[in-house]
């Protein structure tokens, strides 16, 4: 099933935007991703990223994942990328369907985004147990690809791999 993302429109991509412009577009996972966390069984899972622009210093994106074998919608992330301008410093703003919202910061270098929690916030109601630190690393392989790992510390602990997947570009840049 194809995905439109609802933020594309046909507009220039802000020059700001020009060191990232290699993420633009939508991207599938290849094959199956690989999730743990402490409080749930190790897990399978796919997923379909869109990020899109319409002009201004500002990539919209959309994360959607679902089971991998019974197909059932999981994890969703929406929000804002940003780079600060003359820099390699570059912001996520995220809102998870989990009740999180989270800004993580990090540098560029190259085709390698890496990322790390600068704040968190949850609804009052979040189960627990509560991540305290998140860091993310996007990286554009030779081959094409587009690796993601992601990694979560709870109340101080020590980080772990969270999530780990690859992808497809499935679109053109948008």
């Amino acid at each position: 099933m194809t995905h439109k993302c609802p933020f594309h429109q046909s507009a220039e991509i802000n020059q700001a935007l020009l060191p990232l412009e290699w993420l633009l577009g939508v991207w599938e996972s290849d094959e199956p991703g690989e999730g743990s966390f402490s409080s749930i069984p190790p897990f399978r899972y796919n997923e379909t990223l869109h990020f899109s622009h319409v002009g201004q210093p500002v990539i919209n994106f959309m994360f959607n994942a679902s089971h991998a074998e019974n197909k059932k919608p999981m994890h969703r992330e929406c929000g804002f990328i940003r780079m600060q301008p003359g820099t390699n410093r570059v912001a996520f703003i995220i809102a998870q369907n989990s009740g999180l919202v989270e800004v993580e910061e990090g540098e560029l270098s190259g085709q390698c985004l890496t990322l790390s929690t600068l704040a968190l916030a949850r609804t009052s109601f979040a189960k627990e147990p509560h991540v305290d630190q998140i860091s993310r690393v996007f990286q554009m392989r030779p081959d094409g690809k587009l690796e993601q790992t992601v990694s979560m510390a709870m109340k101080g602990g020590p980080m772990m791999q969270h999530l780990h997947i690859t992808y497809c570009r499935s679109t053109d840049p948008l």
